[in-house]
């Protein structure tokens, strides 16, 4: 009887992070995405990273985003939308991932990703005419490694694999463009865009994340992942320019460098015909309050966002694709420190707003150097050919 071998859909840690921003005023009530583009260092797939000793793996993930409906705290505010006055960022990002087994239970991967964003809005312009800011380049490079705690051949229905990685400030942090009628007598000038599209964070980050699956039946397994990216570095020492907006916002002028984090859980399914998988999870993901470690001055948006998380792959000998495409269900804005620290001095309630995106889309290409595994079940499914 012919071996089975499944494959694991496209096992994306890309982050899609919260569009958070501040009002500075019950009058002009601004909004600012934060959805910030990161991938984990562990790689973009589970299969990815069962790989053999002296095995490569090679893959390119693509991602797009489009920001443009409000929230303070979870309640969407429609207004934005109805008078024109809302954020629209558009974001795009190609990850470029190597993993090399070590061994069948050691591997280490790199991730070269690559942006292009644009930042549509009303505020930043002097609330005259909606104008558009780019920016682009390569992010932040990443480098880990991950073990898995049992070994694969002898543990087909199920397994767990820890990793962890150096996020590089390789990615532009103070990248500038053209801002209209902001500067003396309305003149146009050159700044800082704002954070949610910045390539880079300007801080050497670590992160921690976790891979689980565990077979249901013939053609069902469970999966999960996270990670935790700590960014010990405080601010970045770019202006963000929010204090000219008003002068309550003093303390939000230079940028953070705050920490990220991600969940997923779900199952996968492999269908009769040869090659195909779908799955079905949950995500959530955002940026936290406070960090782990360091302090948490500068301006950061926190926030999360829960989403339903549908996903399809398909495996053809060496290579395979996966899309998958995460639809938001509950987004939230909670307070800031800065927020807090606002609210305190003028003793007026402040909870800023944010801009989120209602879906991510993910699309992965892989292709695997080397021995290709055949193990009687590997997570999620699709049956190999």
């Amino acid at each position: 009887m012919e071996m089975k071998t499944f494959t694991i859909s496209s096992f994306i840690f890309s982050l899609l992070l919260v569009a958070i921003t501040s009002n500075f005023s019950n009058t002009f009530a601004q909004g600012c995405v934060a959805i910030r583009h990161f991938s984990s260092c562990n790689g973009n797939s589970l299969e990815s990273n069962l790989v053999e000793k002296g095995s490569w793996q090679v893959g390119m993930n693509y991602r797009y985003f489009r920001s443009f409906r409000h929230f303070r705290g979870t309640e969407e505010e429609p207004d934005r939308v109805a008078n024109n006055s809302e954020v629209i960022n558009n974001a795009h990002a190609w990850d470029f991932n190597i993993t090399y087994g070590l061994s069948s239970r050691l591997y280490t991967n790199l991730t070269l990703p690559f942006v292009i964003n644009t930042r549509s809005s009303l505020y930043e312009h002097g609330r005259e005419e909606r104008n558009t800011t780019y920016s682009r380049g390569m992010a932040d490079v990443r480098i880990g490694v991950g073990y898995w705690l049992l070994n694969p051949e002898e543990n087909e229905k199920g397994n767990i694999a820890i990793g962890a990685a150096l996020k590089l400030p390789t990615g532009d942090y103070n990248a500038s463009d053209i801002f209209y009628n902001v500067g003396p007598d309305g003149t146009p000038q050159v700044r800082p865009v704002d954070q949610s599209i910045q390539p880079g964070d300007g801080g050497f980050g670590i992160s921690f994340d976790i891979q689980v699956y565990k077979k249901v039946s013939e053609r069902i397994f469970a999966y999960g992942s996270g990670f935790y990216l700590i960014n010990p570095r405080e601010t970045n020492g770019t202006r963000t320019f929010r204090e000219t907006l008003s002068p309550i916002l003093q303390n939000e002028a230079i940028m953070a460098v705050p920490d990220q984090f991600s969940l997923r859980a779900g199952l996968n399914y492999a269908f009769p015909v040869t090659g195909l998988g779908g799955s079905l999870g949950l995500r959530y993901e955002g940026v936290p309050v406070e960090d782990l470690v360091g302090g948490n001055n500068g301006f950061r948006r926190p926030g999360n966002v829960l989403s339903v998380e549908p996903g399809i792959s398909y495996m053809k000998d060496n290579v395979t694709l996966g899309l998958n495409v995460p639809i938001a269900v509950r987004r939230e804005r909670p307070q800031s420190i800065t927020d807090m620290e606002t609210e305190q001095s003028t003793g007026n309630p402040r909870n800023g707003d944010a801009a989120f995106a209602d879906y991510l889309i993910n699309f992965s290409i892989s292709y695997r150097i080397g021995k290709k595994i055949e193990y009687p079940v590997l997570p999620n499914g699709t049956f190999n050919n």
